[in-house]
């Protein structure tokens, strides 16, 4: 989400910090063990979950009319799932085009209502236009919705791209929104994210992001088009004075006029939305800064107030609330993120994502239009039903799917029935799909561990299958296959050992079968290197005692040795980099071959993450049988203090959208820009305050860029008796 608007995946558990930002020793060596299936999901008796397939960071699904299920990737590939399984080439790859850092990269499909005819897909993509992937600078990347031809041999020509919206700048990497839907009248929907940082003044961020609210930029909005880009006369400012086609892949038209592509505006990162089956009416998901997240009903022309309102309240507040401005829409339904009632099912959930309509008798009667929808952070798919006179009723449905999960939510075919299919960054990238099983019995799900994975023969291995479950219950028998030629191996027990005597990579596999006879559909599986050690490998560089400020290039570089290959080339060594913020982080690099490579240091999301944010590298590096190691290093900020005052004290600053009363001390890193303001004021005796100068000789808003050492900074204000706080005195 970030979504996205709170992104992405981390392959190893959260080191939690006692203290904000605390360094961390250089983390153990990791074997990555590959394809090791994990426990069920907790969901309601009469469902069931299985895995679909593993692919790289999934981000949205789509099918086509005869039951190929398309994924795309944020890395840019379209993969193709058909006749059970994921076929090995993509479809397309888009990775020399886009960018992918951040929340950037291929991150919206949808399928021509019309495919057998036209065989048209969709895709929302981040362009590197500007051969640069670098943000907050005035050429950033743009995202960008284009046409593109399927063949029938799961291919794509990329020649056969038509550009239907280009221009859509990527400001800050983050809020690209990238959701893409038709409606039953044939128009196309596209979500876009307001770009993080306020267009044409990127040290306003976050909640000092104005650009939603701007009419003449397609930023912060859902945009409507036709299939061949041109704008449905019905859009609300097609026909206004000096309006523009402002994403006309031609190039952005002069002038200041209204977009002709907007639906609705108002809007901070709308990730994903969903149509209601046979409708053109959508729920849109929304991800919010500081506090709620909410959906709201895609009504044309609709205004849904960011950056002034978030959630059903003022931006930043939880009683400022009620009633919106006029000309704003308050959401169907919102929730607080973050720390909420140990009863509430929102608990430990920040970033609304996935959403989807059960369409008519997929599921049971109570389910049939109901809208579920997913919590990137916390994990969780939710359930949406409305009574009579609109009444939302809101539960939690499946839990455990862990953090960095369900990206996307969609229904689809499964047999003879439909399912609803989930992307999810854990593990490196899944599908799962969810059935519903009524009272029949439920598959059993096989998880599987081992230790030793590696070493010299003979290598006895112990097998452990004691984290496979059963959603009813039931008892389970293990199946065991060693990968190595031995005969198969039945225990009631779910611990067991092996011996290797031979050298060799095997895949030692665990299939589960519950009492009453039925047997997981996938196999849990676990590599074993019999005769082989992984790699060593070490980090050199960022050191652990570096400090950065925002903006500094940052060099990676590292080293791996391998006990059978000896010292590994560069070109086995691939660099990943996310941002965490709390339980969840947001990617900086994607996986990048080689050594010595440059990362950008990044700001803080917000004023709020000042010592929650730091940056993790991950180095993994891949010996000649293909064994890999993974370690990471925390980086961290240079965090310094910033001493606000005015003159006289007790006055109060906005810094960042947040009101200060002073004197106060704030964080902030080195090099990040502090948005401060010194708003005219009355003080406790009733007497109006207007600014008269900063110590930095500043105007009265302006960037205070965040110097090494600890600094102060003072507004001075003038009494003004008399003054109605009306009028400039």
């Amino acid at each position: 989400m970030t979504s996205w608007s709170r992104l992405l995946t981390r392959l190893f558990p959260l080191l939690l910090l006692s203290t904000a930002c605390a360094p961390s020793e250089e983390a153990a060596q990791v074997p990555d063990d590959l394809g090791v299936t994990s426990a069920a999901i907790t969901l309601p008796p009469a469902y069931s979950e299985v895995l679909v397939t593993r692919v790289e960071r999934p981000t949205a699904l789509a099918f086509t009319p005869d039951g190929r299920l398309l994924i795309t990737t944020q890395p840019g590939q379209l993969r193709v799932f058909s006749g059970g399984v994921l076929l090995p080439t993509p479809a397309l790859n888009l990775a020399s085009k886009l960018c992918s850092n951040g929340e950037r990269g291929l991150l919206g499909i949808a399928v021509d209502p019309v495919f057998t005819i036209t065989r048209h897909v969709f895709l929302y993509y981040t362009f590197n236009k500007f051969n640069t992937c670098a943000s907050n600078i005035p050429n950033v990347p743009v995202n960008r919705v284009s046409r593109f031809t399927l063949s029938d041999a799961n291919t794509v020509d990329p020649a056969s791209e038509k550009i239907l919206l280009d221009n859509l700048p990527s400001t800050a990497s983050n809020h690209n929104g990238g959701d893409l839907h038709f409606g039953t009248n044939g128009y196309l929907y596209v979500s876009v994210g307001d770009g993080g940082c306020q267009l044409g003044d990127p040290s306003r961020c976050a909640g000092q992001n104005t650009t939603a609210r701007r009419l003449d930029v397609p930023l912060g909005k859902i945009l409507r088009i036709r299939k061949n880009g041109e704008i449905p006369p019905e859009n609300p400012w097609a026909s206004a004075p000096g309006s523009r086609r402002c994403a006309n892949p031609t190039g952005v038209p002069p002038g200041t006029g209204p977009c002709q592509e907007i639906f609705a505006t108002g809007l901070r990162n709308p990730f994903r939305f969903a149509m209601r089956p046979g409708t053109s009416s959508f729920l849109i998901n929304d991800v919010g800064q500081g506090l709620w997240e909410e959906i709201n009903e895609g009504v044309l022309g609709a205004d849904y107030g960011w950056n002034t309102r978030e959630g059903h309240c003022a931006n930043g507040s939880t009683t400022d609330c009620g009633p919106p401005p006029s000309g704003m829409a308050n959401p169907l339904f919102d929730y607080k993120h973050g720390t909420n009632p140990s009863s509430s099912p929102f608990q430990g959930c920040d970033s609304i994502t996935g959403g989807a309509f059960a369409p008519e008798g997929a599921w049971a009667p109570e389910d049939d239009d109901a809208y579920f929808f997913s919590d990137y952070v916390c994990g969780k798919v939710f359930k949406l039903t409305q009574g009579s006179g609109g009444a939302v009723a809101v539960e939690a449905f499946a839990t455990g799917l862990g953090n960095s999960s369900a990206v996307t939510l969609r229904f689809g075919p499964a047999g003879t029935g439909q399912s609803l299919y989930y992307t999810t960054y854990v593990g490196g990238g899944e599908v799962h799909r969810i059935s519903y099983t009524g009272t029949r019995n439920r598959l059993p799900m096989a998880a599987l561990s081992a230790f030793p994975t590696q070493g010299a023969t003979p290598l006895n291995v112990a097998f452990n299958g004691g984290a496979s479950s059963d959603p009813d219950g039931d008892a389970l028998t293990y199946l065991w296959n060693f990968g190595d030629g031995s005969p198969a191996v039945q225990t009631s027990s779910a611990t067991t050992s092996h011996v290797y005597t031979t050298s060799g990579v095997f895949m030692a596999a665990l299939r589960v079968r519950d009492s009453n006879g039925a047997t997981s559909v996938q196999a849990a599986t676990v590599r074993v290197d019999a005769g082989n050690t992984a790699p060593t490998v070490t980090i050199t560089s960022p050191a652990m005692s570096l400090r950065f400020r925002v903006g500094q290039v940052l060099v990676l570089t590292g080293q791996a040795t391998d006990a059978e290959d000896g010292t590994l080339p560069d070109n086995q060594l691939t660099w990943r980099a996310v941002l965490h913020h709390n339980e969840h982080t947001h990617p900086l690099m994607s996986a990048t071959s080689g050594n010595n490579l440059l990362l950008v240091a990044p700001e803080p999301e917000d004023l709020d993450a000042v010592m929650e944010n730091y940056v993790e590298v991950l180095l993994t590096a891949r010996d000649s049988w293909g064994r890999t190691t993974t370690v990471s290093r925390d980086v961290l900020p240079r965090i310094v203090d910033v001493a606000l005052a005015t003159a006289p004290s007790g006055l109060s600053l906005d810094v960042n959208g947040t009101r200060f009363t002073t004197p106060t001390v704030i964080k902030s890193w080195e090099h990040y820009t502090l948005n401060v303001a010194a708003p005219p004021q009355l003080d406790e005796q009733s007497v109006w305050h207007v600014w008269t100068s900063w110590s930095d000789s500043g105007a009265r808003v302006h960037g205070y860029l965040t110097p090494a050492s600890h600094s102060s900074l003072v507004a001075t204000f003038q009494a003004v008796n008399g003054w109605q706080g009306d009028t400039a005195p």
